[in-house]
């Protein structure tokens, strides 16, 4: 490790030189490291911060999240976060929606991918909501045969076997431009 690297608690800079930046904080005499990481003293600007290595991209409350269903109960889904607010994130961090007062029997199914919209942190738990008219089902394929789907109304049929699904479906369902990169 280099002489720069910080640990959580390590004493960065004294606060008549610097003021605490990204992943610090004042401790009331001196800039502490809250992270692990590099330490970087900007001294036009006068602020001391720690640059991570890897950044976890957690979503905050409000933020709209695209992932695929990882498990379906009947009551809820639970979702790997794949993109937040349109940008990919590498953390793959999972949030429960609760599918309960939706009338439907199958509201997303397993390797679905849907669109939501984070509610709260609750208990460690990240919570989403699947109500809006723009959140749902981005994208699925038939459940008995694998093949392509098309929406008819509130649900999808096969293009293939032409079985028929209900979904919750996004009013983005069947765009390929579900991603706004």
């Amino acid at each position: 490790m280099s002489e720069s690297t910080t640990f959580p608690g390590d004493e960065i800079a004294s606060i008549e030189e610097f003021e605490a930046g990204n992943n610090t904080f004042d401790d009331g005499d001196m800039v502490r490291a809250a992270t692990v990481g590099e330490k970087f003293l900007d001294r036009k600007t006068r602020i001391a911060s720690i640059k991570h290595p890897k950044t976890l991209s957690i979503p905050k409350v409000g933020d709209i999240i695209i992932g695929s269903v990882a498990a379906a109960m009947s009551s809820m889904i639970a979702v790997t976060v794949e993109y937040i607010n349109g940008k990919p994130t590498t953390s793959k961090v999972e949030c429960v929606c609760s599918t309960r007062n939706l009338r439907k029997k199958n509201v997303a199914l397993i390797n679905d991918i849907v669109t939501l919209k984070i509610v709260n942190h609750l208990n460690g738990t990240i919570h989403a909501t699947i109500d809006e008219p723009n959140l749902g089902v981005l994208f699925t394929k038939c459940r008995k045969c694998g093949g392509k789907v098309v929406q008819m109304r509130d649900a999808i049929k096969c293009t293939e076997c032409s079985w028929i699904d209900e979904r919750k479906l996004s009013t983005s369902f069947g765009s390929s431009d579900f991603v706004r990169l």
